[in-house]
């Protein structure tokens, strides 16, 4: 198949399309390398992806509706997974426009793409920050997600929204998946994982939000991807049990479907701090802070409908993902451990 990756040279476009080109498909990458973080690092990855026959990096915006068209128009997808956003809670107070721009703008581009080429799916990330204020647990996608605390939550869902009316107008087969605190090698510089481990092995304090007593879903980013191909393989349908007097928000008259994509073990933050200074050798100086604006206290995902469907199972104990992250950090900036101890 020709698949469109958007967001090839970020953290999960990067393996996603790592591992399509590795089961032998033909990948097209479509990023914007902007400078939301470390640009060299986005070039390291889309580096490792150029060693493909089968790949080609396009350098273009997700809101450049002229270059997005012809992209499309001349390439011919068979599927798109549209993995480009602007990412980051906290970013969103300080630079809301460029969420829209994004992330609204951007998504409509890729649906008209979708529309008007005869994608046979788009696969599209979306967040567990839709959940917002709700705090029953675990997170299910058949509860209301209505009520988002930052404006990058209130973008993802629209963009759910966005393809829903796709799905119903152009019977164009859409699938969301809601992601849960992805880490793992080559991850987010703004991520905590990263953060923490570049200020311990530095001798700097480390922020710790909620006086540490966040439970995050953190998942994998191998698990991640998992769910993500066995999910572009499973082509969204219409769901025939669906009720409009009692409407299900994950599933649709239409080919439509929203899933959970997380460990389903949520950890708190300090068994995480624990976990990298035991791979470190090193204790951390914590600064405990309150919560921050448009954070939530815990996340906690239900995938027995990914189970379900796809057979989706993650297996990567946080053990394991933060060592494999550490051994990548620790190789990746040279750094001598026997001067940092």
């Amino acid at each position: 198949m020709k698949i469109l990756v958007t967001g090839a040279a970020g953290f999960i476009g990067f393996h996603t399309a790592k591992t399509l080109l590795e089961r032998g498909d033909t990948v097209i990458g479509l990023d914007n390398f902007n400078d939301y973080y470390d640009v060299g690092l986005k070039e390291s990855r889309a580096a490792q992806l150029d060693d493909y026959d089968a790949f080609s990096m396009h350098r273009i915006a997700l809101e450049d509706r002229a270059r997005v068209e012809a992209l499309f128009a001349n390439e011919g997808f068979d599927k798109v997974v549209h993995l480009a956003a602007q990412a980051g809670v906290r970013y969103s107070i300080e630079n809301p426009h460029s969420y829209i721009d994004s992330n609204i703008v951007g998504t409509m581009n890729i649906l008209e793409g979708c529309r008007h080429n005869d994608v046979e799916h788009l696969v599209y990330a979306s967040s567990s920050s839709v959940y917002g204020a709700n705090t029953a647990m675990p997170f299910s996608i058949h509860q209301n997600v209505d009520h988002p605390l930052a404006l990058y939550g209130a973008t993802k869902k629209a963009n759910e929204l966005m393809a829903h009316t796709y799905s119903n107008l152009y019977d164009l087969p859409t699938t969301g998946l809601r992601f849960f605190t992805v880490y793992g090698p080559f991850g987010r510089p703004d991520m905590a994982l990263f953060l923490f481990t570049k200020s311990i092995l530095e001798d700097k304090p480390i922020d710790v939000f909620n006086y540490g007593k966040h439970r995050r879903d953190f998942t994998y980013v191998d698990d991640i991807v998992e769910g993500v191909v066995r999910t572009m393989d499973h082509t969204a349908e219409p769901n025939p049990d669906w009720d409009a007097a009692s409407p299900d928000p994950g599933t649709s008259r239409a080919p439509y479907r929203i899933y959970n994509i997380g460990n389903q073990q949520p950890v708190e933050l300090m068994r995480y701090i624990e976990v990298i200074e035991e791979c470190l050798g090193k204790t951390a100086e914590k600064n405990l802070m309150p919560l921050q604006p448009g954070d939530v206290p815990d996340t906690y995902a239900d995938v027995s409908d990914l189970v379900a469907d796809v057979d989706y199972k993650p297996e990567t104990p946080i053990e394991t993902g933060v060592k494999n992250f550490i051994d990548w950090y620790l190789d990746y900036y040279q750094v001598d451990t026997k001067r940092t101890a």
